[in-house]
């Protein structure tokens, strides 16, 4: 068999050499880094600029599979410092993204780098199609996307951009470097486990007189739950570090629960990769997330408010294949529920769903399942919208459009206990991001909305969240199970999905 031992001789000699390759190029990148920090300590000046890039689109993409088209989606970062994700594009060879990224006070000399990358759902890896890098001059694009350097095929396709920079005007400009600013850009993600039930209960149901989807997937028992209880919303936020600097809360030690995830044993170990490897799941970039942006800036530049029905229901009629969720939503209706929710440390996202998400179960933690078991997290807690004066002086005749809202805040988290006296830069924070308070409406006629916050010992808090959880178990018919994490019997549960110890035999997904 030595033409075998050849072939894979001669991989392992093209894998090693592209290593060296990217590696070769990667310090070059750093030079170039260190290069414009010994300039500034000179006391010669690197120009800052704003830079807005709008990535097109690609063309001439090759199939990376056998079967099918591909799934590209692309990752950018500018002199890995910060980096954008696009969304997936379904079955394309010329994808269309039209997805804008701006980022204040960005070196003149900054590398802008995209990896073009096939989806490659129930594999553990996606399949890389090829990159390239370019500089920040303004004006259209159109770049070769580069392959493995000793690839069959070197070019993989043509991808379009364009960037507009101007100089940077910010006060503290240097001390606030690859600020992202904007469009704020969602991800609605779902529980893999949506509408799973274990052999033995669909085989009960089907005794019953029901019939399972044909196949064995997702059965028809879920129908009757609310699909928003099997979501998760992943938002991009602008300017975290403007507001938070270096604060971060720290897990809290004194916290029982906390203790058992972030201690040093081996029990505690194998909690943190149970939740770890479940929060990999529930966020899982795939072609069928929601997904898209909350822009408040007009083509003229003016920021405007936007609605908190834009934000709670961001991503709707999305939702795993057999599951429909525009039923369950209430017609687009403002949901009184209440969220967990953190803004994360790693990349300054906010992180949310509803308090009583079935995927929480069996869970030590709901923050830590957000917050891939981090050690610190910028801020974490719970908030629930309520219209200006109340849920008990609130009746369902009313349009949402009709009132004015609020979004309250609080740091309701064991986990980490976050210092209420951060609760201020929380509001401001957010107040920021969604346009509060410049406008009664925006373009679109739609009411912008105030953000509260609330102390958890506050007792206002208390009597606010539970008005919420009144109104939605007695006027929107919630069921009082699904004010707190539960799953009905035979569901399978995300924790079990998760667990490599799993025993109990479940039909997966199609």
């Amino acid at each position: 068999m030595p033409g075998k031992r050849n072939l894979l001789s001669m991989s392992n000699m093209l894998e090693s050499l592209n290593e060296a390759v990217h590696k070769t190029k990667e310090a070059a990148n750093k030079e170039k880094g260190a290069l414009a920090r010994k300039l500034g300590e000179m006391g010669i000046e690197v120009p800052l600029i704003d830079v807005e890039i709008q990535f097109i689109g690609a063309s001439g993409l090759p199939k990376m599979d056998v079967v099918g088209s591909a799934d590209p989606y692309f990752v950018a970062k500018l002199d890995n410092r910060i980096s954008f994700v696009s969304h997936v594009v379904r079955n394309s060879l010329a994808p269309v993204w039209n997805e804008i990224w701006r980022i204040r006070n960005v070196p003149s000399t900054a590398d802008l780098s995209v990896d073009v990358h096939d989806k490659d759902e129930g594999s553990a890896t996606d399949d890389f199609i090829g990159k390239f890098n370019i500089g920040l001059s303004a004006g259209a694009k159109e770049v070769q996307i580069q392959g493995p350097v000793l690839a069959l095929r070197k070019s993989r396709g043509t991808f379009w951009l364009k960037i507009n920079s101007k100089p940077s005007t910010m006060r503290q400009k240097e001390q606030f470097q690859y600020l992202f600013d904007g469009p704020v850009r969602f991800t609605r993600h779902f529980s893999p486990t949506v509408g799973l039930f274990t052999s033995s209960a669909i085989t009960a149901n089907t005794g019953a007189g029901n019939n399972p989807e044909p196949g064995g997937g997702r059965s028809s028992l879920h129908g009757r739950r609310d699909v928003r209880l099997y979501s998760t919303w992943k938002f991009v936020i602008k300017a975290v570090p403007l507001f938070f600097r270096d604060v971060h809360q720290d897990w809290n030690t004194k916290y029982p629960a906390a203790q058992k995830i972030f201690g040093a044993g081996p029990t505690s170990l194998a909690v943190r990769s149970g939740i770890q490897a479940g929060h990999k799941m529930l966020y899982a970039r795939l072609a069928g997330n929601g997904y898209g942006t909350i822009d408040n800036r007009t083509e003229g530049g003016v920021e405007e408010p936007v609605s908190l029905k834009a934000i709670l229901n961001a991503g709707s009629g999305s939702g795993p294949d057999g599951v429909s969720s525009a039923a369950a939503e209430g017609a687009e209706r403002i949901k009184p529920a209440v969220y967990t929710y953190i803004i994360s440390s790693a990349d300054d996202t906010l992180r949310f769903s509803e308090t009583g998400a079935a995927f929480f179960v069996d869970f030590a933690s709901k923050h830590a399942l957000h917050s891939n078991c981090a050690q610190h997290v910028r801020y974490s807690g719970e908030f629930h919208p309520r219209p200006v004066g109340g849920w008990a002086n609130f009746n369902d005749s009313i349009a949402d459009e009709d009132v004015d809202w609020e979004l309250v805040v609080d740091n309701n988290s064991g986990t980490y206990a976050p210092d209420k006296m951060m609760l201020p830069t929380v509001q401001e924070c957010l107040e920021y991001n969604f346009g509060c308070g410049l406008a009664e409406r925006n373009s679109k006629g739609e009411r912008g909305f105030r953000v509260v916050v609330y102390d958890r010992e506050d007792e206002r808090l208390t009597e606010s969240r539970e008005a919420c959880r009144e109104y939605a178990v007695k006027t929107r018919g919630v069921s009082q199970n699904d004010l707190e994490p539960h799953v009905d019997d035979g569901e399978v549960t995300l924790n079990q999905t998760a667990s490599p110890t799993l025993q109990q035999d479940f039909n997966p997904p199609n």
